[in-house]
């Protein structure tokens, strides 16, 4: 190419016809989220929602966002790109359903340094699914190609999530006392959070990514890419009925940084770490990378993905409704003072 030959945003090595393509294989997902608010239409510059055409009166808006993490390099290196989306969607959706907001809206940034609409589309419709298990509106979201800023076939993913409360049921409340129940809603797997540990446990374990689980049926990547569980729709009814006066996501920093968020400042849960089994996956990766037991508690969800915090007379019915829902629900602690 001469100096004074043309050039084209595509010779600069963005492609919008592939941007366009991208849009018209991921429409029928994200139409399939529509909600009573939203009709999840593609295209337009902002997104819009009707709160009283969704049943709100008087709400407050809550917002959250957030990323997959390097569990993406997991999907990456493995060629797996079917749920991370749906982790996507969880780690926003899970943040809002914990201060007791029904999710209503989820946009997202898919950013690359080339664009494969084919790999971009398998992931979105991952957060398609991931806004339909939560009962949220996928509303827009941006696909950024950027050459140079990305190396070959990676890619990075946030999440945006609006959701609402009726005013005066935000949680925490503020009755949670000493001696309130704290239940455990078990996990399906790490989530997305220690993935830089994970990775670190792996390269030492020798195993490549299609090798036999050492700890599941499957291959390694599928059983280290399993979707972040979504709490919404167990959880909701029960946040309404005000059966829960606290609930705590737990991401990074595990069981002890979290739980602590869901109530006064200087109180702590008492965990009975003996009261859940373990998923086999955290034996192994703590047994593999020789993890100190405090770190391991600091990292990993070891099993329990939501904690609540509940009134000691309403525990055993807020168990069964739970359980009725399909969750695993654990006595993992109490309040104290």
């Amino acid at each position: 190419m001469t100096k004074n030959s043309s050039l084209t945003y595509r010779d600069a090595g963005v492609d919008i016809d592939e941007g366009a393509r991208l849009v018209d294989l991921i429409g029928p997902a994200a139409k399939a989220t529509a909600r009573p608010g939203a009709n999840a239409a593609l295209g337009g510059f902002a997104a819009a929602f009707d709160l009283k055409a969704a049943g709100f009166t008087d709400p407050i808006l809550l917002a959250t966002t957030d990323g997959v993490g390097t569990k993406l390099k997991v999907a990456i290196e493995s060629g797996r790109h079917e749920t991370v989306g749906v982790d996507l969607v969880a780690m926003c959706v899970n943040d809002l359903i914990a201060q007791g907001g029904e999710p209503l809206l989820f946009l997202d940034y898919y950013a690359t340094g080339k664009l494969n609409a084919e790999q971009a589309a398998v992931v979105i419709r991952g957060i398609a699914e991931g806004c339909r298990i939560a009962g949220c509106a996928l509303a827009g979201g941006e696909t950024a190609e950027m050459p140079g800023m990305y190396g070959e076939g990676d890619y990075d993913l946030a999440g945006f999530s609006m959701g609402a409360a009726e005013r005066g049921t935000l949680l925490p409340r503020g009755d949670i006392a000493p001696g309130d129940v704290v239940l455990g809603l078990a996990s399906s797997g790490p989530h997305s959070n220690g993935y830089s540990l994970v990775r670190r446990i792996v390269e030492r374990s020798g195993l490549a990514w299609d090798a036999p689980s050492p700890f599941s049926a499957g291959t390694l990547a599928e059983a280290l890419l399993a979707p972040t569980r979504i709490y919404v729709k167990p959880l909701l009814p029960l946040v309404r009925d005000a059966l829960i006066k606290g609930l705590a996501h737990i991401t990074g920093g595990g069981l002890t940084e979290n739980a602590p968020r869901m109530l006064p400042k200087g109180w702590r849960v008492d965990f009975d770490w003996a009261a859940w089994e373990r998923p086999a996956v955290f034996q192994w990766l703590i047994e593999t990378g020789s993890v100190p037991e405090e770190d391991a508690r600091r990292t990993f969800n070891l099993g329990i993905g939501m904690v609540a915090a509940v009134a000691p007379n309403d525990a055993d019915a807020v168990i069964a409704r739970l359980e009725s829902a399909g969750e695993k629900v654990f006595r993992v602690g109490v309040v104290q003072a």
